[in-house]
């Protein structure tokens, strides 16, 4: 009996080890979002962090893209997708191959010859 009962609470405890790595899973995403300056790339670096659920944040402005480490258990990729929209920028899934804008708001209008 005691053998069971000990195999039993084993089995339990690895079963609710693995739902916790699951849980705790980090996804990568890279997306195309334009930055026309420093400041637009500055104003994405000190905004998406707080996110929930973001992990890491890689902004490369020659590439135009911002590369997201996210906990899947804290946020989805249309969040993201949302708080960079909350921000003026449309982030697009670099892997998806689409277009990607700015919204002249985000930071300046037109960003040329301007000053931040």
């Amino acid at each position: 009996m005691k053998k069971l009962l000990v195999f039993i609470v084993m089995v339990l405890f690895v079963v609710n080890t693995y739902a916790d790595d699951k849980k705790k899973q980090v996804c990568e995403v890279t997306y195309n979002v334009a930055m026309d300056c420093q400041s637009c790339a500055n104003k994405i670096t000190k905004n998406i962090p707080f996110e929930k659920g973001v992990k890491d944040l890689n902004v490369n402005m020659d590439e135009q893209t911002v590369t997201v480490k996210y906990r899947a258990d804290k946020t989805t990729n249309e969040n993201l997708v949302k708080a960079f929209d909350k921000l003026g920028f449309k982030a697009v899934d670099a892997k998806s191959g689409d277009q990607h804008t700015h919204s002249k708001k985000a930071c300046c209008s037109g960003c040329s010859g301007h000053k931040h």
